[in-house]
């Protein structure tokens, strides 16, 4: 109605989804994101994970872990499910979503490539490694989600700008290739991937420190801000 309204500047935006069951994660998704590595484009979705205790609030704030030297951002398309679903049929897959989201795979490059036997799980999910939001923006609402432009600032200076037309899967054919191996409910959400511009493939590498500003926006979906402390 318009007669219960809130100061945006009163609230404290959180995650639109702070527990979910799942938080599944697509890795070399963009077409630009695997030539910046010199690597084949994958014949099948790469998939890992976070744990859901790396999600945080779409305003809040990054903790640098004392762990790590090479932390880097990855903006990210988020499918958040909101029908249960096993092996699920491409074709009636996006029934499954009830929106999309903003994400950021924070992602500790010396875990992820060197350490833990180049498993990726823990350079991927350090508490508030997964900004998340700022609402979820429900499918109807957005034109066409495999045409969307997506962009990455650190301290305003544009290091991501690319399409979701240049994903490599779209949202159905992941949804049906997860689903062939574990059950989708209500709440999981999907991290699609990332395009090219990451820090670790700059020359020289760049990397995210205390103090820096990382802005995530993806066209139709909204904005989240992040500050490294």
């Amino acid at each position: 109605t318009g007669q219960h309204r809130v100061p945006r500047g009163a609230t404290r935006l959180l995650a639109p989804v702070g527990d979910p069951e799942k938080l599944i994660c697509v890795g070399l998704n963009y077409r630009d994101h695997c030539q910046e590595q010199g690597l084949k484009v994958p014949k099948e979705p790469l998939i890992f994970s976070k744990f859901p205790s790396a999600i945080t609030g779409p305003f809040d704030d990054i903790v640098h872990p004392q762990d790590s030297t090479e932390v880097d951002w990855e903006v990210e398309l988020a499918a958040v499910i909101g029908k249960r679903g096993r092996h699920i049929k491409e074709s009636v897959a996006m029934e499954h979503v009830v929106g999309f989201t903003v994400a950021n795979d924070v992602s500790a490059r010396d875990w992820q490539m060197r350490r833990n036997g180049r498993q990726w799980l823990l350079g991927k999910t350090f508490d508030t490694f997964c900004p998340l939001g700022p609402a979820i923006v429900t499918k109807e609402a957005v034109k066409d989600v495999h045409n969307l432009w997506i962009r990455c600032s650190v301290n305003g200076h544009l290091m991501q700008d690319s399409s979701t037309l240049h994903l490599v899967f779209g949202v159905p054919a992941l949804i049906a290739w997860v689903s062939r191996f574990v059950t989708l409910v209500p709440g999981d959400i999907l991290l699609t991937g990332t395009p090219a511009g990451v820090g670790v493939f700059r020359k020289p590498p760049v990397f995210l420190q205390p103090g820096d500003e990382v802005q995530c926006e993806i066209e139709e979906l909204g904005t989240i801000c992040n500050r490294v402390v």
